[in-house]
């Protein structure tokens, strides 16, 4: 991999640690309370897709605001089970893929929730930009996915699900939930090209030092 990707890399994974140290003196205490109660990780996973569902179906009816209050509450369920989880001592394979696969089904009816409102205004430009930030958004998640799969690594862009969730809180609080659309469906799919060529990058290196290595 390139110097080029190894910043990008080091980039996102500053911005993931800062975004962690300085919500983890919230984060823990939460988890530990949610262990006393007798919550596990993966009920806690579904919690916060109970609580998407909830703010996807505000959007819906067009209560932008509410919408994105709730969803401000639920975002931090996200890290809340990951925390829980390395306060057990035993995070899991399954939970990690867990914890993804319902992050994939709250972007979406997030997204969908926004859809059926703007399907309801009639509004063809909104709805197909709405189309296109669901796309992007999981384009960006299954470029990742793939590309591990693969033994190449993809985590470089500009748009991970971290900014997404924060342009979608803000805007729809603000009551602009399109802008975030234009953000999303621009950038989200912006980042799953980055990821496609730093992908190619990498398979066209691991070919040259094949062939280096037979000669």
């Amino acid at each position: 991999m390139s110097e080029q990707n190894n910043s990008q890399e080091n980039k996102k994974k500053s911005f993931e640690q800062f975004m962690r140290s300085t919500f983890k003196v919230v984060l823990d205490p939460v988890a530990s309370f949610f262990l006393k109660l007798g919550l596990t990780p993966n009920m806690v996973t579904i919690l916060g897709l109970v609580i998407t569902i909830t703010a996807a179906i505000f959007a819906g009816m067009g209560k932008f605001l509410v919408a994105g209050l709730i969803l401000l509450v639920g975002a931090p369920f996200d890290a809340v089970d990951g925390a829980m989880a390395r306060q057990l001592g035993k995070p899991t394979r399954f939970g990690g893929f867990f914890d993804s696969v319902i992050d994939r089904y709250a972007e979406l009816f997030m997204m969908g929730g926004l859809l059926y409102y703007y399907v309801g205004q009639s509004n063809k430009l909104a709805s197909v930009l709405v189309f296109i930030a669901a796309a992007g958004s999981v384009m960006v998640s299954y470029t990742r996915a793939r590309a591990e799969g693969q033994a190449f690594t993809a985590k470089v862009g500009i748009l991970s699900r971290v900014e997404r969730m924060i342009a979608l809180v803000l805007f729809l609080i603000i009551g602009k939930p399109l802008i975030a659309m234009w953000i999303i469906a621009i950038l989200a799919n912006f980042t799953a090209i980055q990821r496609i060529f730093n992908v190619r990058k990498q398979a066209r290196e691991s070919e040259s030092s094949q062939l280096r290595g037979e000669l």
